[in-house]
Parts: C-alpha cells; structure tokens; sequence
C-alpha cells in the first residue's frame, strides 16, 4: 500500500494524479517499479511498447521448456486519477511473488507485468499495452499523434525503445499457462456482499454511438414556439428514453455522457446536438436488441421535433467471457479463504478483455469502498489487499503441484 502511494508521486501534475502512456511520470515511475523488483528477485525489462515486465525464472522438474504465468494489470492512469486503478494489480503480484519467496522452486515463470497503457488517454485508443503483448497490437497506429502533435512512434522512440520491435512483444500462446488480472471493482458489490474478492466470469460487451440530432438555429426570442425544431429538446428526449431502458432491462447499463450543443448560445434555440450512447451488458443479443429499441425511439423523438438523426459512429465490443477453469481454480481458492461469492460481471473494460483472446485468463475483483474511482478519493482496504495476495500466492503453489486433487 505505501508503494501505491510512491507510484502516485510518479505523476504529470504537481496537485493531481496524472501519468499517461510514456511520458516522463511513467519513466519514473518504472524506476521505482524496477526497483522494488530486483529487490524480489525478479529480473526487470521494457518492451518495444514501454511494458515493464519482471519475470521470476522457472525450476523445470523434468527438463522441459517453462510456460509463463502472467500476473498484473496497468500503471498508466486518467487526469486525476486514483491511487489504485491498475497499480495496484500490478503492486499485489509483485507483493505475491514477494511473499511466495525465492527458496521454492516453480517449474514455470512468473511475469509480474506493469502494461503501459490501458485507460486509452494519450492516443485516444486503450489497451496498448496488452495488444503487445497479445500479440494483436495495430500498427497503424504508429502514426497517430497525441494532442501535441507527438507520433506514437516517436513517443515509443523518446522512451528508449524500437518500434521495429513490437512484435517480439508478443507472448506465444502455447508459452503462457494463464493470466491473472487483479483490480479495484469499481463499483459497490463486493462491499455490499461484505466479500474482500470476487471472480469475474465475462467482461460485458459494449456499444459506443455517436447520435446527431439536426434541427434548425433560430433566434430565442422571434422565432414562435410552436415553429421551433429544437435539437436539444429533442436530446432531451432521447437522454430520458436511455435512462429508462437501462433500468427497464435487467443487467443493462445505458449512459448518455456527452452533449455537444451548437451554437451553444443563451439567446438561440439549438440547431444541432451530437450525443454519446453508451450501453452495456454480459450477453450480446440483449445489447443489441436494447440499442435498436433506443434508436428507434431516437428517431420518433426527433421526428415528433422535426429533427432528422443520424448515427455518426456505432461501434461495438463484443462480451467477453474469462477462462472457466482459471476462474474456478480462483474461485475455489477464495473459498478456502472464506470469501466464497457468486461470479461477477465487470460493466467496465481492463487487460484481461484482451488477454483473454489469446491466453487463458482470469480477472479477480477487489472490494471498492464507496465505489469511487477515476478520483483522488478512490479507496481499499490493506485487509482485502492481503487476501488477493494470499490467493495470487496459493494460485503458484497449486499450479506447481500437477498431483495436487485441488488443482
């Protein structure tokens, strides 16, 4: 916990947590990262896509070329973060690995990795860092530039490694025994549950739209009221009509969180209103079905205004399911601990979405007191802590134990 408060000192600005993707914040804090892994242990080194990765190397019993078990999560962070989003899972491997000792030898490696990029902030898109490392890194990206005007490429260049270089980021899948994730829930189940950890069974599916409301800009107060066609009332409409279907449809999150209004002006009824949609849930078919029900409630509203709407951007994330048997093993695990609970379902993306696609893998949920994240207030307790490193502990010694009937 007190490392979490000196990862927290790594930051862009003097009165806020801010450490974005290869900036001078996340220099720092690797050395620190790096450090305290030497200190375990553990041999430190970045790759081409600024992951730091420590690997405490395998005993093999029977001569055999070592898999790898992946522990960790992220250590970049949005403007005026908290303290534990993603460093933290990277700070509880690290604690396990500590705590598991060096004298008992694993006949796999343990890479504790720190992915340098997640929240998607500097270049507007997440997961670059366990792209990399699953090997589904896009490298049109490269050429992207951040708000300064800094390629992504350069940026990569500016912090001592090769772009040329990413794809020996890439872990095999046949090398990689699982990936285990370890993050603040954000949100208020395991507290209310009175539960330290949770097991996440699917990550939910995502539909990102960008929905236009056209109209026509008038003058306040000439244009009569019975004559307007008013897109924000219309917005308006559409933002109750979201609201609703969320709590109408179980397990749905439905969010309107943008609005851009123009003109944006006191004295003139809005001619154009660009609003986000953002909706969410575990099975596919019921996000869909839920996004085509508010579309086409979307266009009866703007219609009954006169508006017409357009749908700028419809993207969408399929749900992701984590690895039964890694989850199980987890599961059972927490069980031993007494902290048995039902299996979660994450509304919010991490790195085990894309590692998932490619290794089998696990994410655990740590109790989030208040459920504030993204802030300076974000919470844990050192108690729950400890339990998700007692699992992460447990976890190494029953995967090295193949006659083990737990296992």
């Amino acid at each position: 916990m007190l490392r979490c408060d000196a990862i927290a000192a790594c930051s862009e600005e003097e009165d806020r947590i801010t450490r974005r993707y290869l900036t001078p914040a996340m220099k720092e804090a690797h050395g620190k990262l790096a450090g305290w892994m030497r200190s375990a242990g553990l041999a430190p080194r970045t790759d081409a896509a600024g992951n730091l990765i420590g690997r405490r190397s395998a005993a093999p019993l029977d001569g055999s070329r070592p898999r790898v078990l992946l522990l960790g999560s992220h250590i970049d962070s949005v403007p005026g973060a908290g303290r534990y989003d993603g460093v933290l899972g990277v700070l509880a491997a690290l604690a396990a690995v500590e705590a598991f000792g060096r004298r008992e030898p694993l006949p796999f490696h343990v890479d504790v990795v720190a992915f340098s990029e997640e929240e998607g902030v500097r270049y507007a898109t997440p997961y670059l860092g366990s792209r990399a490392v699953a090997g589904t890194f896009d490298y049109e990206l490269l050429t992207r530039p951040d708000r300064s005007g800094v390629l992504m490429e350069d940026a990569i260049r500016a912090f001592g490694q090769n772009p040329r270089l990413l794809p020996e980021a890439a872990y095999r899948p046949e090398d990689v025994l699982g990936f285990v994730e370890t993050h603040l829930e954000q949100g208020p189940l395991l507290e209310a549950a009175g539960r330290s950890v949770g097991v996440v069974s699917a990550v939910a599916g995502q539909s990102r739209l960008l929905v236009r409301l056209t109209g026509r800009t008038a003058h306040a107060g000439t244009r009569p009221m019975d004559q307007r066609q008013d897109a924000l009332l219309a917005a308006a409409g559409v933002v109750a009509a979201v609201r609703a279907e969320g709590l109408a449809t179980p397990g749905l999150k439905a969010t309107v969180g943008r609005l851009d209004v123009l003109p944006n002006t006191r004295n003139v009824v809005p001619g154009r209103v660009d609003l986000s949609m953002d909706v969410r849930h575990a099975e596919d078919a019921v996000r869909v079905a839920a996004v085509g029900r508010l579309l086409e409630q979307a266009i009866d509203l703007a219609a009954a205004e006169g508006c017409e709407l357009t749908v700028e951007e419809n993207q969408n994330q399929p749900a992701v399911k984590m690895d039964a048997k890694l989850g199980a093993r987890c599961g059972a695990l927490l069980a031993e601990l007494g902290q048995a609970g039902p299996a979660m379902v994450s509304g919010a993306g991490h790195d085990a979405v894309v590692m998932a696609a490619e290794f089998p893998a696990a994410l655990l949920f740590l109790r989030h007191p208040g459920g504030i994240s993204h802030h300076l207030d974000e919470a844990a307790d050192v108690a729950d802590v400890a339990v998700a490193v007692e699992l992460l502990v447990r976890l190494m010694k029953r995967l090295a134990a193949p006659d083990d009937p737990r296992r």
